[in-house]
């Protein structure tokens, strides 16, 4: 029993990473992984010829059933929903080591994925993200290899508007979230204008928990008022929290730059920047507490960083 339980947690990764690519929630991640583990634990081993499929093919049909719900729940989510942010370094990301995998992770291409059938979610996880054969993709998934062909060409095609900004190193980050927190504390909307593209989007995850703005936000003028609005110091804003002037951190999030904002040892918001060649593109900011639980733990085991401000 030892041993098998060993040859799961030497695997547990590879499933998280499958996982969190076909929900978007490290937390539902990893709770498709677990019920995996329950049932490899109760399973007859003899009767399992290749482990690693196994495995593969039961946290699929599990990740399956947790699409279908999923999409009833967020009928009702409240405002917008937003993949949950993965802190660089965790095993969650999985293979960095190509365009498609660093993109299949990307905060842009998991929003993009959400208008996928759980079918196309799946075949084309695997099969861009892991580099399955459709042979193997149509066992899992218990379609013939030319239908499972047939769904990974429908899925790239839902997928074409989504384009890979590749993975940015710390230096790289810090100096985009330097630029964009001078910009947003300035009190001037004129220079966040300018690192905005003219068609740029914000959109705010709050999901009920914490006030967010339920629309989404377009066009550079619009976005830098709103950003001038929600970094402006205010008795309210230092109420919710807790009294503690934040601190501003740049991240490497999902492989792009983020901002990450700190009051004592509380994470309160996540906002990630999708950066093309004319400016900021996209900006998502996570404040919904329930998706930023893992990323607290994370950041957490990382040790003490040195803020970009310390004042507000």
């Amino acid at each position: 029993m030892s041993h098998e339980a060993d040859f799961f947690e030497s695997f547990r990764g590879r499933l998280e990473a499958i996982a969190y690519r076909m929900l978007g929630s490290a937390g539902d991640a990893e709770d498709v992984v677990q019920d995996t583990f329950l049932r490899w634990h109760a399973a007859d081993r003899e009767l399992i010829e290749t482990p690693e499929a196994w495995l593969t093919k039961v946290l699929t049909n599990l990740c399956l059933s947790q699409l279908g719900s999923a999409r009833v729940r967020r009928e009702t989510y409240v405002g917008q929903w937003l993949p949950e942010p993965v802190l660089a370094g965790d095993r969650m990301l999985g293979p960095a080591d190509t365009a498609e995998q660093r993109e299949s992770v990307s905060l842009a291409m998991l929003t993009l994925m959400e208008r996928l059938s759980p079918n196309e979610r799946a075949v084309y996880v695997l099969r861009e993200a892991f580099g399955y054969p459709h042979r193997e993709i149509a066992e899992i998934l218990d379609l013939t290899e030319v239908n499972c062909q047939q769904v990974y060409r429908r899925a790239k095609q839902h997928l074409a508007a989504g384009r890979s900004r590749g993975v940015v190193d710390s230096g790289v980050a810090e100096k985009i979230v330097q630029g964009f927190l001078a910009a947003t504390l300035s009190g001037d909307t004129e220079p966040l204008v300018r690192l905005l593209t003219d068609d740029a989007v914000s959109v705010a995850d709050g999901g009920g928990r914490i006030r967010a703005r339920r629309t989404p936000v377009v066009g550079a003028p619009d976005i830098a008022r709103y950003l001038a609005h929600v970094f402006r110091p205010t008795d309210a804003k230092r109420a919710i929290l807790g009294g503690i002037n934040p601190v501003f951190h740049a991240v490497v999030v999902n492989g792009g730059p983020a901002l990450l904002i700190q009051a004592g040892e509380r994470i309160f918001g996540v906002i990630c920047l999708d950066v093309g060649p004319g400016g900021v593109e996209a900006i998502r900011l996570q404040v919904n507490p329930d998706k930023l639980e893992r990323f607290t733990r994370q950041w957490a085991a990382a040790g003490p960083q040195p803020p970009l401000v310390a004042t507000w």
